[in-house]
């Protein structure tokens, strides 16, 4: 499967490493300076490849197209026309004055599977507005339910709404995908980042709000509470997740006090979930009375869902990702040594085997051409043109 990415930052290029990931030939298409993102991200030994960077775009190879120039944009639509897979972040706007909107290229490549990926779906008043992550977590919710269990609106410290968005796209396309072979044609997909993440958060605490007339407030009291966190022990933090009656009535015991199964407020899941607050204090008094790994030894034998606290520097060395082969080491061609994740899926049927590491801007420029017909000349022209780089 023929990829070609004309995306930056984060949303379109963790959809495209996905695909790339699971076996696709991925052409990511930048502009002259390239993608923001070799820049925007703090981390790097040298010019253009920060840490960021290299995370969302292995297995992809890159070629550098001025497409506001005639001769790079045809260029463009040269490498559109074989392609299975156009994907987009760029305004729908921009992508219409340019031909590369979905009608124009259904022209050229009667089964491309075109995706859009957008800020805001093209029938609302927001359309065609520019949005990064941040304006998606303030706008969908996602703030909001920080709010609701804090007191003061927070962004979660991760791209959220990108990751979420990029994932869903590269499903839609897998999809279109399928269907295409079942009916022979293409496929126009517009991914919305905004209305994605708000169908991710109110999935989640629509709540009693969920009928219509309500029948009662929005949200899940458990997650909205302050203390829904790791919790201290006596000398760290865990985090323990009693849900079924077993899983809480050992909770109970293991904290000393076997009573409260017979407490109204906690003798089902019902009344747990209305209790939520009390609960949760009820955890975070029990639990500052050991220490980590004596709750961790408890907990195992009672079969209690409960792990113990990672910071981002504990992933490191997280023994189970030790196990399972998640830290893979590569020798990059002009970064060194480097650390990247493994891809999480496995399948029975096998992965992509050969790993290609994230490119310098312009990599493959002249390859990806001389593969898309150009002869050496006519590659030569497009370079005193300035049209590619």
């Amino acid at each position: 499967m023929k990829v070609v990415d004309l995306t930056t930052v984060v949303v379109g290029p963790i959809c495209t490493r996905t695909l790339a990931d699971q076996g696709a030939e991925v052409i990511k298409v930048e502009a002259p300076g390239g993608d923001i993102l070799r820049y925007l991200a703090a981390g790097s030994r040298s010019p253009a490849m920060s840490g960021k960077f290299i995370n969302f775009n292995r297995n992809k190879r890159a070629i550098t197209l001025d497409i506001k120039k005639p001769a790079g944009l045809a260029a463009l639509k040269r490498l559109i026309a074989e392609a299975d897979v156009f994907v987009s972040n760029v305004r729908p706007a921009g992508l219409a004055r340019a031909g590369l909107d979905p009608a124009s290229l259904a022209a050229l490549n009667p089964r491309l599977i075109h995706c859009g990926i957008v800020a805001f779906g093209e029938g609302g008043r927001y359309a065609g507005r520019p949005a990064y992550d941040p304006v998606i977590q303030s706008l969908s919710g996602v703030a909001g339910t920080f709010e609701r269990a804090t007191g003061e609106p927070r962004f979660v410290p991760m791209v959220m709404t990108d990751h979420i968005t990029g994932l869903v796209a590269a499903q839609a396309i897998g999809f279109a995908l399928y269907r295409r072979e079942k009916t022979g044609q293409g496929e126009a997909i517009e991914v919305p980042m905004f209305e994605t993440a708000a169908s991710f958060v109110t999935s989640e605490h629509l709540g009693a709000a969920t009928f219509d007339p309500p029948e009662g407030p929005t949200g899940d009291a458990r997650l909205l509470s302050p203390d829904y966190r790791p919790l201290p022990t006596k000398d760290g933090y865990i985090t323990v997740q009693p849900n079924s009656n077993p899983q809480a009535f050992a909770f109970f015991d293991a904290i000393g006090r076997p009573e409260l199964k017979d407490d109204p407020r906690f003798d089902t899941p019902i009344a747990r979930t209305e209790n939520a607050a009390a609960y949760f204090r009820i955890r975070v008094e029990g639990l500052a009375r050991r220490t980590t790994e004596e709750w961790l030894e408890i907990f195992a034998a009672a079969d209690v869902p409960a792990a113990r606290y990672n910071s981002l520097d504990d992933l490191l060395d997280d023994p189970h990702l030790q196990d399972v082969g998640f830290w893979q080491f590569d020798d990059h061609p002009t970064e060194g040594r480097i650390r990247r994740t493994r891809t999480p899926v496995t399948f029975a049927g096998g992965m992509r085997e050969e790993t290609l590491p994230a490119p310098r801007p312009g990599a493959q420029t002249d390859a990806i051409l001389a593969e898309a017909g150009y002869s050496a000349a006519e590659i030569a022209a497009l370079r005193d043109a300035g049209a590619a780089q």
